[in-house]
């Protein structure tokens, strides 16, 4: 360095001229600088806004997903209990949130004013024609399309064209149900030999067919249709009023209506049958819901029971009752002597006590009771229901074993499960206050082996599922 120094130009414009190439090269090298470091900030700017967002995608991920499984609770009831699954995610969006506020905030992140910007959805379908249901049952009819004589003629030579073959297609088409007016006509036959003679003439009239409702004028055809469009498409009578109409032929509801309860008269023998056939069940399953019913000037808070019949007997019956009283069950349930499966309600034990009826809980039902207490016994809860969830597997396992494969496969699996259950619910009880709302479930919990007893003394067993033997 000692010899550049001394080596500089003497003359002031040379001297000059290097100290200006200096100050060039100086700030071209500043401004490259600048010009890094602001990269290098927009760089680190845009990367913490990407982790910022990522944070608030996995943030809104879990609370989704945790407002997801409330939806699914309370929509879809005891198919989406999974206490582990929820406790899980409310705990990593509990400490996830802890963890994003104690990040301090960057100036540049926060968000100013911008213009929303659109996303433009593309529906992917799929290629090809969307496969339909077997139609091999349904009635053929074929259509045939040929050639007039005049198209038969070659254009070339004028010879007629021979049949060489044929091309085929399927189509499935629909026709619409239509009224049709049958006009019957009786007719009458007389002796014309034992006329003349003065005598009884010996009238005979032919037959006359068989009516659903005597001298009504609907059809059984019409009558199945409105009653199957009622009570098993759900479609409200003024709806099909409106259906009716379009074809050309208006029938009010209030006739429909009168036609359904004459249709209720005469399958009643069915019902009645049907409802014996269930009383023959060795195990009868219960529940009722509720049902509106109109009245004068407010809506009446009505009940329907259904009565499900085991496999010898797989009948429903429902029965309709004014209230939710124990008249109804017990009126239903008269003479029957074996096992009962229904939920905990109490006007069941009216229905118990006296009888030789055995009273089976259902598991579905206790399990709701844990879910209610999950929020101050977590780990109890989670407990019971992994124990019942391994129970309901086994069932789910069982469900096209015979009744003997059935009983033998519970007695493998499920009563070590039960076994272990006991054991738990006893202990957890002697550690909770009886004002617990885990203690107030298990007061409701199957305990095997009848060590738990109903209000009306009787012995409680559960059944996992409807079955021929508990």
């Amino acid at each position: 360095m000692d010899a550049d120094l001394k080596n500089l130009p003497q003359d002031h414009e040379s001297l000059a001229a290097i100290l200006r190439s200096l100050i060039v090269e100086r700030d071209q090298q500043k401004q490259r600088a600048e010009q890094e470091s602001k990269r290098a900030q927009d760089l680190q700017a845009e990367s913490l806004r990407q982790t910022k967002r990522a944070d608030e995608l996995h943030l809104e991920n879990l609370r989704l997903q945790l407002e997801l499984q409330r939806y699914k609770k309370w929509r879809y009831g005891p198919r989406a209990d999974r206490l582990a699954t929820k406790a899980e995610m409310a705990q990593a969006l509990l400490e996830f949130g802890e963890q994003l506020q104690s990040k301090p905030i960057h100036p540049e992140d926060v968000a100013g004013r911008a213009e929303p910007e659109y996303e433009l959805r593309r529906v992917k379908r799929r290629p090809g024609r969307r496969h339909l249901a077997n139609f091999e049952n349904l009635p053929v009819t074929t259509q045939v399309y040929e050639l007039s004589a005049e198209e038969r003629i070659c254009s070339c030579c004028g010879v007629e064209r021979k049949e060489i073959g044929a091309d085929e297609s399927w189509q499935i088409e629909y026709i619409p149900g239509r009224f049709e007016r049958l006009h019957h006509v009786r007719k009458k036959y007389a002796c014309p030999g034992c006329e003349k003679a003065g005598e009884n003439p010996q009238m005979e009239v032919a037959a006359k067919p068989e009516v659903a409702i005597e001298k009504g004028m609907a059809g059984p055809g019409l009558l199945a249709y409105i009653v199957t469009s009622k009570f098993s498409d759900y479609l409200p009578l003024y709806r099909l009023e409106d259906i009716f109409e379009r074809q050309g032929f208006e029938i009010s509801r209030a006739t429909q209506s009168i036609w359904c309860g004459d249709v209720a008269d005469l399958v009643e023998p069915w019902y009645e049958l049907m409802a014996e056939r269930v009383r023959q069940s060795h195990v009868v399953a219960t529940d009722d819901t509720l049902m509106p019913m109109q009245s004068v000037g407010k809506t009446k808070s009505a009940r329907m029971w259904e009565y499900v019949g085991d496999q010898a007997n797989p009948y429903n019956v429902f029965d309709f009752t004014l209230n939710r009283g124990r008249d109804g069950p017990k009126y239903f349930l008269q003479g029957y002597r074996q096992v009962l499966l229904a939920d905990g309600y109490g006007g069941y034990d009216g229905v118990v006590a006296g009888n030789e009826i055995t009273r089976a809980g259902c598991w579905a039902h206790a399990r709701r009771k844990i879910i209610d207490a999950e929020k101050v016994a977590p780990e109890m809860a989670r407990e019971a229901v992994e124990l019942i969830g391994t129970l309901f597997r086994v069932e789910t396992k069982a469900k096209e074993f015979s009744v003997e494969q059935r009983l033998a496969l519970r007695r493998e699996k499920s009563a070590p499960l039960l076994a272990e259950l006991r054991e738990k619910l006893l202990g957890w009880k002697e550690q909770l206050l009886p004002k617990h709302p885990m203690a107030r479930s298990e007061s409701s919990w199957p305990l095997p082996s009848g060590t738990k007893s109903s209000r009306a003394g009787q012995p409680a067993h559960y059944s996992p599922g409807y079955s021929d033997r508990l």
